[in-house]
């Protein structure tokens, strides 16, 4: 057996996705909500970058991997439109059911597939784009991840990977109180956990800075890796072409 982290604890890898699970299946019903919250509505920005970055047009076929609530398949849905496809996709039952009932709710009918990035049930080239939003960092195996990503990539297509990742030098001491002060404080009010946001700003430091993850990324196949930091380094999109 291999150890891997959970946040700031060493754990046993076999046991990090039924933990994350159980973080996810915690903050489900409150996720959308606190996403605004923590981020003062600046996660909607970002994903609206990360649509524009990607380049998606009327017939494309979309990988919405770590999908949650469903905020990127509903706007990769408007782009691709009739001809094309978005798969919504999560490895968490509760967070992918939601997402579901929200989308239908808006009139949009996506196919849903409970899967684990890891292991993905797709044929290869099968898709244009591959999207992943603040979800890679609770993978337990990254590079198994990302290799499956560009394994069912078309070649020329693109894996977008929007995550937290390091932020700039003169922000770490105001970053630091506010993720480990105010977020967990923030989770409680809200969604009566603490503990699972002190885990997502410990699983924040653990993963990937900017030059790691896109080394990771050329590892797995891309032949082009761009990196547009946001925010101050807050959040960071990379951008890998399958060549």
């Amino acid at each position: 057996m291999s150890d891997t982290h959970f946040g700031f604890k060493t754990v046993d890898e076999q046991n990090k996705a039924r933990m994350v699970r159980g973080v996810f299946d915690s903050v489900a019903a409150r996720y959308d909500l606190m996403n605004d919250l923590m981020s003062g509505g600046m996660h909607r920005l970002w994903k609206a970058y990360t649509l524009a970055v990607s380049g998606a047009r009327e017939g494309h076929q979309v990988l919405d991997i770590a999908g949650g609530t469903g905020d990127l398949s509903r706007a990769f849905a408007r782009k691709v439109g009739r001809s094309g496809c978005v798969v919504h996709t999560d490895i968490n039952e509760a967070m992918l059911s939601r997402g579901r009932d929200r989308l239908v709710d808006e009139g949009l009918s996506l196919p849903t597939v409970l899967c684990d990035a890891e292991k993905l049930p797709f044929p290869e080239a099968r898709f244009d784009i591959v999207s992943v939003a603040f979800g890679l960092r609770n993978m337990t195996h990254k590079d198994a991840a990302l290799a499956e990503m560009c394994r069912v990539l078309k070649p020329g297509g693109k894996l977008m990977v929007l995550e937290f990742s390091k932020v700039a030098a003169p922000l770490e001491k105001v970053y630091d109180w506010y993720s480990f002060s105010v977020l967990p404080r923030l989770g409680q009010m809200v969604a009566g956990d603490a503990e699972s946001y002190r885990y997502l700003a410990e699983s924040i430091r653990m993963h990937p800075g900017q030059a790691e993850l896109k080394a990771m990324m050329k590892t797995a196949g891309f032949g082009h890796v761009d990196v547009h930091n946001l925010t101050g380094g807050v959040v960071a999109l990379h951008v890998g072409l399958k060549c």
